[in-house]
C-alpha cells in the first residue's frame, strides 16, 4: 500500500492568480462579481474649471481596475495647473489637458484603457455622447456651462445613466449623485449580527422536532451533553415550557422577556468543573434579540409599495423577484429564511445538523419564490442565483431615489433649506452640529458661470449672494450663508489639492457602490467643510 501511494503524482496546487493577488483586498469587499462589474465599467469624466477633483476621482477608479474611461476637457495645460494637479508636469504645458491626464492615469494600471477628447475625430461633447457606447456612469465637474449640463442630463435620462456632479472650491466641496429613477440595491452587506434570523417564535416542524429530541431528557443529560446543547435548542425548549404556563403565549413585553431570561440563566448547571455553562450564557444573551415576531422591514415595505411607472422597471428582474417575495410574505406572513446560523457552543455533529436544518428551510423558501418567478412573464430568463441572493438579503434590500420626480429640485431645495435653518436655530438646545447647507448654496450659485458679464472675472460676494437669494429667497440674509459665500468668493474657483483628493476618494467610493450594486450609496448629496473637517448628507 505504501508503494502505491508513493508512486502516485501529488496533485498540482494552484495558488491565487496574478489578478487575485493584485486585487486581493478589494475582492474581500465586493467579491469576484463586484470586480467583474468594475472591469466592465466605462466611465466618462467631463472636466472643467481647475479640473483637479475629477481626476482624483478617476484615479481612485483606475487603481481598483475599471475597464475603461474617457476624459472630455476643453482646456489646455497652463502654469496654474501644475500647482494643483499631480497628474500634470512641465512637459504637459500647452498640450490638451485631457491628453496629459489620460496618459498619466493609464500609468497607474496597465489593465485599464483610456481615451481623451476633444481630438481630431471628436471635437464636441455632443458628438462624443452620440458616437460613443453608452457609459456606465458620467462624472462632471463644476463650473460647467449650462449647454454642456443640458446635454449630459438629456443623455443620462435617455440612456438611464447615473450622473455624478462634483464641485470643489477652496476649503469646501460637495458631490451630488443623480440616479436614473429608483435604484435598488440587493447586496447591501449588512452587519452579520443583524442578519441572524432564527425564527424561534415560529419554528417549522423539522426544527421543533430536532429541539425536542435533544432536550426531552434535559435534566438527565451528562454535564458534557448539557453544556453543549446549542442555545437555539435551549431557547426553544424553555419557550415551550413558558407557553405551557402562559396560556400558549410567548414572552412579548420587555418585562416578560427579562423574566424568561432569568429562567434560562437559572437552568444552567453551576456545580460542574467550569462553574457554569457557556451555552446557557449564550442563550440568555440572545433572548432580547432573537425573540422577535417577524415583521416587514421599512426598506422592503417601501419596495412593495413603490409605484412603477417606467416600462423598463416592469421588465426588470429585480422587480419580478420583488413581486414573488411579496407574494411569499402575504402567504406566509414572514420573509424567506436567510438560513445563516451564528456560531455557538455545541458538539460539531449537532451544530452541523442544526445548520443543515436551517439551510434546508432556506432552500425550500427560495425554491418556492423561484417557482413564482419562473411562472411570471419574463421570469424564465432570471438566474436562480439572483433569487437566492434576494432571499438571503430580503430584510436589507434598499431602494435609493424612490421618490424622484414627485417634487422639483428647486422646490425640494427650498424645503430642505427651511428645515435646516430651523434646525440651526435649535442647535444650541439639541447640541446637534450646524447644517452645511450654506456651503451648498454658496457653491451652487457659482456652479455654472465663472466670469461676470462685464468681464471683471470671478463674481463678487454681493453677486453671489444675489444668486443665492434667487435659489432660496431670504437665504442671503442668513449669517452662515454670508460666511460661506465670502469663502467661496475668496477662493475664486481655485481648488486645494488636499480637499480635491479627499473629495475624489469619497466620490469614487460611492461610484463603486453604484457600479457593483453593492453596499448603500448616499442619497443624494454629500457636503464637505474642510475648515471644520465635517461632512453632511442631504437629499436635495
Amino acid at each position: 500500500m505504501t508503494e502505491i501511494v508513493m508512486s502516485q503524482t501529488p496533485p498540482i496546487l494552484h495558488g491565487p492568480s496574478e489578478k487575485e493577488r493584485k486585487y486581493d483586498r478589494q475582492l474581500r469587499l465586493w467579491a469576484a462579481s463586484g470586480q467583474a462589474a468594475l472591469e466592465s465599467a466605462n466611465i466618462l469624466l467631463v472636466n472643467s474649471g481647475p479640473g483637479t477633483v475629477g481626476v482624483e476621482t478617476l484615479k481612485n477608479l483606475v487603481l481598483p481596475g475599471i475597464g475603461r474611461f474617457a476624459i472630455y476637457d476643453e482646456a489646455r495645460v497652463e502654469e496654474a495647473d501644475l500647482g494643483v494637479n499631480f497628474f500634470l508636469d512641465e512637459n504637459s504645458l500647452g498640450k490638451p489637458r485631457s491628453e496629459s491626464l489620460t496618459g498619466h492615469l493609464l500609468e497607474l494600471n496597465p489593465e485599464v484603457q483610456g481615451d481623451w477628447y476633444p481630438n481630431e475625430n471628436v471635437k464636441t461633447l455632443d458628438s462624443l455622447l452620440t458616437s460613443s457606447p453608452v457609459f456606465t456612469t458620467i462624472i462632471y465637474t463644476h463650473p460647467i456651462t449650462p449647454e454642456n449640463l443640458s446635454l449630459l442630463e438629456s443623455h443620462g435620462q435617455q440612456h438611464q445613466t447615473p450622473l455624478v456632479a462634483i464641485h470643489s472650491a477652496g476649503f469646501y466641496s460637495y458631490f451630488r449623485i443623480n440616479l436614473p429613477g429608483a435604484f435598488p440595491i440587493v447586496d447591501t452587506h449588512p452587519d452579520e449580527t443583524a442578519t441572524t434570523d432564527l425564527r424561534l417564535l415560529t419554528p417549522w416542524p423539522e426544527l421543533a422536532v430536532f429541539a425536542e429530541e435533544l432536550t426531552k431528557n434535559i435534566d438527565d443529560l451528562s454535564d458534557f451533553e448539557h453544556g453543549h446543547l446549542p442555545y437555539v435548542v435551549i431557547l426553544l425548549h424553555y419557550l415551550e415550557r413558558w407557553k405551557a404556563e402562559h396560556d400558549g403565549s410567548y414572552p412579548s413585553t420587555y418585562k416578560e422577556k427579562t423574566e424568561f431570561r432569568r429562567i434560562v440563566q437559572g437552568a444552567a448547571r453551576t456545580q460542574n468543573a467550569e462553574g457554569g455553562e457557556e451555552n446557557f450564557d449564550e442563550a440568555a444573551g440572545a433572548v432580547l434579540k432573537t425573540l422577535v415576531v417577524p415583521s416587514l422591514p421599512s426598506g422592503l415595505k417601501e419596495i412593495f409599495e413603490y409605484e412603477r411607472t417606467n416600462p423598463a422597471e416592469q421588465k426588470s428582474g429585480f422587480w419580478v423577484i420583488a413581486d414573488a417575495v411579496r407574494a411569499f410574505y402575504e402567504k406566509h406572513k414572514c420573509l424567506p429564511l436567510p438560513g445563516k446560523v451564528p456560531d455557538m457552543k455545541a458538539q460539531s455533529k449537532v451544530y452541523i445538523q442544526l445548520q443543515n436544518i436551517y439551510k434546508a428551510k432556506a432552500r425550500k423558501d427560495a425554491a418556492e419564490i423561484l417557482e413564482t418567478v419562473q411562472a411570471t412573464a419574463g421570469g424564465q430568463t432570471i438566474d436562480p442565483a439572483e433569487v437566492d441572493l434576494f432571499c438571503k438579503n430580503a430584510a436589507f434590500v434598499k431602494l435609493i431615489n424612490a421618490t424622484t420626480g414627485k417634487i422639483s429640485r428647486a422646490d425640494r431645495l427650498k424645503e430642505v433649506a427651511a428645515q435646516e435653518f430651523r434646525n440651526d436655530e435649535q442647535a444650541g438646545m439639541t447640541l446637534q452640529p450646524l447644517s452645511l447647507l450654506p456651503i451648498y448654496l454658496a457653491m451652487q450659485a457659482t456652479a455654472h458661470q465663472v466670469e461676470t458679464e462685464d468681464g471683471r472675472g470671478w463674481p463678487r460676494q454681493e453677486e453671489v449672494l444675489a444668486r443665492v437669494a434667487k435659489m432660496v429667497p431670504g437665504a442671503d440674509e442668513n449669517e452662515r450663508v454670508r460666511q460661506a459665500v465670502e469663502e467661496v468668493a475668496r477662493a475664486e474657483g481655485g481648488e486645494l489639492h488636499n480637499v480635491a483628493a479627499l473629495t475624489g476618494g469619497m466620490v469614487a467610493q460611492e461610484m463603486i457602490k453604484i457600479i457593483t450594486k453593492q453596499y448603500i450609496p448616499i442619497d443624494n448629496t454629500c457636503l464637505f467643510d474642510g475648515i471644520s473637517s465635517r461632512c453632511q448628507i442631504l437629499r436635495l
